[in-house]
Formats: structure tokens, C-alpha cells, sequence
């Protein structure tokens, strides 16, 4: 008799392998921090397992990947909404984010944590200061992150000075090198806040650890025309000279990009994090993520900070991908929703160059999925689970969330860490930066 620690059985199981594999009846064994097994339920009846959870008819998927995110900015949800993105930044964020601190951000890493495996995220990318808050925050609530220190021209209010920045960049590779959950990468902010030789000391530390680069890239038509006055190309031209597009580079926004870029970018393999609700509402534009998929560009779902969304529930991104691609193109075939599906989940975490570990329900890869129940006036009748997850399911909707092999969420209810006390943490918070304002 084959063992497992958890099996999961009796729902539709959405594998997102190469071929978008479906078993209307099946399960999903669960060994250590590892997949032993998926297939029919009835093949997987003989299994001993410590733990049996029923899916009551839902369907068990991977758990979605968020490529791009500044946890810490659950802190600043709703503080300056309905403004231009340069004027959020440098006259309500940057100023707010001077008085920061570790546990602050530790505090406002951790609801992000809670928010985002409540909808159904069981990875993520994040962006942001004091990143080893972020990571212990991460490894706290039991949620797989890829984290990087923020780097730019000026000084940071964590490492001040830039030398200091790439000292404590290394001090996280060193620190969280071996762990299952964390993953660190270099992150200079963009091609406007960080200098040439900023930037290509930075690939080069991704190279010598072998870790992902993450930028934001190409935001707004603004970004690009200040890059072309400063050097005379496109910020994705201006990378390119520099030697700094690789398969390793996750480009995030990419929203103003000429054909040349868009040809660029796939010659050399980068990655896109497309930002869809913080795009529109920073009124940066729309991303040509049609043609970066036609030109076989990875492209995962990432819901930037709370700051600018203002929320981090891929659900809602998902939906609002497909449908703002169709009315863009006035073509309602456009991003179809399996393709969207595959956005969040496998392709995301291509993106964040974890797609042999995570992304995809598979045999040997890390149990991360969770369970949709779909016993909701809103999803009845359901005809196709990929269409109902895209049009018509909620993050509140997910009701099991496993990430690693471990429970982290079940039956709605966080199982790693006090909810109501991390709420509580932000409230206060909150009220400092009211003070400042």
C-alpha cells in the first residue's frame, strides 16, 4: 500500500501541465513537501493517507504565483488614490516610506501574506525596503516568496548609501540561501532611479548566484520619453546596451514598448509581470500583452502594492486581464481564459524562474495548490472550470490553501499565525503615517 501525509480527493483536478490537463473526478497525494501522486480518485483510493481532505467537488489547482507586489504597501492602502504615478510617488509615497522601519514593514509584509493566501496565492514577488522583514514575514506565514531589496541612485531609508544597498543584497543571498520557501533576487527599481553601472553591477551579482533580476521596466510613455532625452533609446534599448537582457530578467509593467523593444525582449528571453488593475488606475496605459505572447513572451500576473491596486487578489486580476485585453483590441477572443489561467499559475512561476518547483500540479513538484469550492450561486451552472475561474470565481472563494506540503488555510481560516493581531499592527501603523500627513 503506498503512502502519503495528505491526500486530497473528490474534485476536479487542474493540473496547468503542458497539456492543461483535467480529471473531472480526481486527487491529489501529497508526500512531505512534494506531489507523490495526481490522477483519478479511483486510482488513488488505495493510498493510506494521515490526512484525507474531501474537496466536496471543487476544484484542486496549483496556487497562483503574483510576479510582481510591494507587500509592505498594505501599510498604504487608499492613502493617495486618483493620482498621476509620478506624483504619487514623489510627493506621497517616497515621503511616507521615510519612516519606515523593519518591523513595520514586517508588519504590513505579514497581512499581505494573509490577504493574498485568503485569495488563493501561494507565491510572490515582492519589491520593497527592509526585504529581510519581508522574507521572515514570508517564512512566518508559510507562503513561497521571491524577495529583493529595492536599489536606487539615491539613499535608501533601510542600507542609506547605494554600496551599502548591494552589501545588504548579499547578506540576504547568504542568509536565505538554503531555505524552502525564500528565494532572493536583485532588484534595482528601474532605468530612471539607478545609473548604468548601478544596473550592470547588479546583473552581475544575479550572475554569480544564478537568481533572478527584477525590474520595473517601461511603466508609462513618460518613463520612456525621459529615458530617450537621457540616452537617446528606449529604456528596454537602453538594457539591452548594457548587456542586461537575459532569461533571468523579470521586466515588470512593460506598458510603452515599440516593436523593436517587444523584438528585443523575446530574442533574449526576458520575462514580463503584466500589472493590469495598478496600471489603469495609475492611467500608465495598456500593456501589448498580446503581441509579447504571440512573440512567445513569458508573461505572469503580478497586483502591484496596495498602495496602487488596492488590493492583491489575482482572482480579480485575472478577470480584469482578459476582459481588458478584449476591449483594447475590440477582439473578444483575445486572451482566452485558459491562457489567462496559465498567466497566474505555471507561467507566473516560469517568470520567477521557479517553474520546476511550483506553478503546475505534477509529480514531483512542490505541493503547492489549493481548493476552489464551487458551490456558490455565482458559479452555477459550471460548464468550464477554466472560464469560471477567470469570469466569474472570487479569491474568498478558495477555501484550502497548502503551500510546501503544509495546511496553511483551511476552511477559510488561517492556520500559521494570528489574523486579528496582524490587522490590529497595521491599524496602528496606520495611524503614525495619518499623523504625518
Amino acid at each position: 500500500m503506498t503512502t502519503a501525509d495528505i491526500l486530497i480527493t473528490n474534485g476536479i483536478v487542474l493540473t496547468m501541465d503542458s497539456n492543461d490537463s483535467e480529471i473531472a473526478n480526481g486527487a491529489v497525494a501529497i508526500k512531505g513537501d512534494q506531489i507523490a501522486a495526481v490522477g483519478p480518485a479511483a486510482d488513488l483510493a488505495p493510498w493510506k493517507a494521515a490526512r484525507v481532505i474531501d474537496a466536496q467537488g471543487g476544484i484542486i489547482m496549483p496556487g497562483l504565483v503574483n510576479t510582481h507586489t510591494h507587500a509592505a504597501m498594505t501599510c498604504f492602502r487608499g492613502l493617495a488614490d486618483d493620482l498621476p504615478l509620478m506624483t504619487w510617488l514623489d510627493e506621497h509615497i517616497f515621503p511616507a516610506e521615510s519612516h519606515l522601519d523593519a518591523r513595520k514593514v514586517y508588519c504590513g509584509a505579514l497581512l499581505a501574506c494573509a490577504e493574498m493566501i485568503l485569495s488563493g496565492t501561494t507565491c510572490f514577488c515582492d519589491m520593497y525596503l527592509f526585504e529581510d522583514a519581508v522574507a521572515q514575514a514570508a517564512k512566518d506565514a508559510g507562503i513561497r516568496a521571491v524577495v529583493g531589496e529595492v536599489l536606487y541612485d539615491f539613499p535608501s531609508p533601510n542600507y542609506g548609501p547605494i554600496e551599502q544597498g548591494f552589501a545588504y543584497s548579499e547578506m540576504l543571498i547568504a542568509k536565505w540561501q538554503d531555505d524552502p520557501l525564500i528565494t532572493i533576487a536583485i532588484e534595482p527599481h528601474s532605468p530612471y532611479l539607478c545609473a548604468p553601472d548601478l544596473l550592470q553591477r547588479a546583473f552581475s551579482l544575479t550572475e554569480a548566484h544564478g537568481i533572478p533580476l527584477v525590474i520595473h521596466l517601461s511603466e508609462t510613455p513618460g518613463e520612456v520619453a525621459a529615458l530617450k532625452e537621457k540616452y537617446g533609446r528606449t529604456p528596454v534599448q537602453h538594457l539591452a546596451d548594457l548587456g542586461l537582457l537575459a532569461p533571468n530578467l523579470l521586466a515588470c509593467h512593460c506598458v510603452a514598448l515599440t516593436a523593436e523593444d517587444i523584438a528585443l525582449l523575446a530574442r533574449f528571453d526576458v520575462k514580463v509581470a503584466h500589472n493590469p488593475e495598478s496600471n489603469m488606475k495609475l492611467a500608465s496605459g495598456i500593456a501589448p500583452i498580446p503581441q509579447l505572447l504571440d512573440r512567445g513572451i513569458c508573461v505572469g500576473l503580478g497586483t502591484d502594492g496596495c498602495a496602487s491596486n488596492n488590493n492583491l487578489d489575482l482572482f480579480q486580476e485575472m478577470d480584469t486581464t482578459a476582459k481588458l485585453h478584449k476591449v483594447k483590441t475590440l477582439d473578444p477572443t483575445v486572451l482566452d481564459a485558459r491562457t489567462v489561467l496559465r498567466m497566474a499559475t505555471v507561467q507566473g512561476a516560469t517568470a520567477l524562474g521557479l517553474g520546476a518547483m511550483t506553478g503546475s500540479l505534477q509529480p514531483g513538484r512542490r505541493a503547492d495548490l489549493i481548493i476552489v469550492d464551487i458551490r456558490k450561486p455565482h458559479l452555477t451552472p459550471m460548464y468550464h472550470p477554466a472560464s469560471h475561474l477567470v469570469y466569474a470565481a472570487k479569491g474568498s472563494d478558495v477555501t484550502t490553501s497548502i503551500i510546501n506540503g503544509r495546511i496553511v488555510m483551511e476552511n477559510r481560516h488561517l492556520l500559521t499565525f494570528d489574523l486579528d493581531k496582524a490587522m490590529e499592527d497595521v491599524m496602528r501603523i496606520a495611524a503614525v503615517i495619518r499623523a504625518t500627513q
